[in-house]
């Protein structure tokens, strides 16, 4: 059976122990005794967290959602890297044709986790039913609702999130019916009133969309979509780059919204140096960390959920639980997944482990596929012995081999002791964690079998 061991983050908090998966990749039991954060994070022991979950996902690796064929495959693998479990492929407004496009696009990633990715749990459709006033970074092809148009999408990939704008003629009569077939709708890109979103929220819409962007503001006495986020809501994504909401913003939605949780919004930029990338039928610019139309409007980010919850715990002081759940537990809750999202006996093991900086150490993930056992030899030469499906870890734990691990946008390093020599192997992210350079170090005694993952 496999485990992890170091300073457990439980919804109640932090066991000092270890935990352990089941073959089928399910959390058997965590033991161990109960330990402050404080102490956790000073102890200087890996801090094992549930799997982040992206519910806003447009693009990563220069690769964006609506172009169809493969680009979720790179993308699920660039979150992957930097600790994203789960997320929803998210679309663009646009015309049906390239809606029906992409959604072909995602058909099969949605029912078989790609190698080395995140699982894609289904589709965010953001538009095209918003309102056209309002449209932010989205392309100018916003409409009302259409049914028999979201049938025919859903057929291709299941969309889980419908971002809609409620005063939109037409849409705010279809909230309670799109509900009761199974879809998340939530309110944003919207010059609604708080009247409408109230109303909205009582027809049961659930969450509101890039909290405070591409909505309605408030105001004293025109309190708009986002005074009745903060006066109703129970759910609402923002988005935590520190570019696109103000912190003391944040703090504010924080004390009004009980399950405020954080998404990317990412774009094909993230992971990627300046430059331009594509948004859609968008052109978009990345500059200092954003992204941006060339009017100057924010068009997505280059934001990944362990910088995220870094943010979080850094710059606005939340505790690690806290950020934990604004990053894992709220999304997988208010998207129904309760077996996803939270350290607990009969969960998905899907886990990060992470050093007292909070940087992303090693994954261990039901989600993320097959391990790999890599055999080195004493001439620095290896291969992939075989393959099971298992969860795995990266790096900690059982993996004494391993005295270092880096990260960059495709490539990781590992430092590998074998019982003649040591070398650092350079492992290919993309192409299923092959290895693709060997160095050799100093001689020093050790493992002769390493356990590898592919990408993580």
């Amino acid at each position: 059976m496999r485990s992890v061991s170091g300073n457990i983050l439980t919804p109640s908090g932090f066991v000092h122990g270890s935990i352990a998966f089941t073959p089928e990749g399910r959390i058997d039991h965590i033991h161990g005794k109960a330990i402050s954060e404080a102490a956790a994070r000073a102890s200087g022991e890996p801090l094992v967290l549930p799997g982040f979950i992206d519910l806003h996902v447009h693009g990563a690796g220069g690769r964006d959602i609506m172009e169809g064929g493969d680009a979720a495959v790179r993308i699920s693998q660039v979150h992957a890297q930097h600790g994203t479990t789960s997320m929803l492929a998210t679309t663009m407004t646009a015309p049906m044709e390239d809606l029906l496009s992409a959604m072909q696009g995602l058909t099969g990633i949605c029912q078989q986790r790609a190698p080395g990715g995140a699982r894609v749990l289904g589709v965010h459709l953001e538009g095209p039913y918003i309102n056209d006033g309002k449209l932010g970074a989205q392309p100018a092809f916003a409409r009302p609702v259409q049914t028999d148009e979201l049938n025919q999408l859903n057929a291709l990939a299941p969309i889980r999130v419908i971002t809609m704008a409620p005063e939109v003629p037409g849409n705010m009569d279809l909230i309670e019916s799109l509900c009761d077939a199974g879809y998340r709708v939530q309110i944003g890109h919207s010059l609604g009133t708080y009247d409408d979103g109230v109303q909205a929220l009582a027809k049961g819409a659930r969450s509101f969309t890039h909290l405070f962007n591409a909505m309605t503001g408030l105001h004293h006495r025109e309190p708009g979509m986002v005074g009745a986020a903060l006066a109703h809501a129970q759910y609402a994504e923002f988005i935590p780059d520190l570019i696109h909401v103000h912190p003391g913003a944040i703090r504010v939605a924080m004390r009004s919204i009980p399950c405020l949780y954080c998404v990317t919004d990412s774009t094909a930029a993230t992971g990627m140096p300046d430059g331009e990338y594509r948004l859609g039928s968008h052109q978009v610019f990345k500059c200092l960390g954003g992204v941006r139309l060339a009017d100057g409007t924010l068009a997505g980010s280059t934001l990944t959920l362990d910088q995220a919850l870094r943010n979080l715990v850094d710059t606005l002081g939340l505790s690690i639980l806290d950020a934990s759940k604004r990053v894992s537990t709220h999304a997988a809750d208010y998207l129904g997944v309760v077996d996803r999202g939270r350290l607990a006996v009969g969960a998905w093991a899907d886990v990060v482990v992470l050093d007292r900086d909070l940087t992303l150490q090693a994954i261990t993930s039901a989600s993320l596929g097959p391990r790999q056992e890599v055999q080195f030899d004493w001439n620095g030469k290896s291969n992939v012995q075989r393959e099971r499906v298992a969860p795995y870890t990266l790096c900690g734990g059982k993996f004494k081999a391993c005295s270092a691990l880096r990260s960059g946008s495709h490539t990781v390093s590992a430092m590998v002791v074998t019982n003649k020599k040591a070398f650092t192997v350079q492992f290919d992210l993309v192409a299923g964690f092959a290895p693709i350079a060997v160095t050799t170090a100093s001689p020093t005694p050790g493992l002769r079998t390493v356990t590898k993952a592919p990408a993580p």
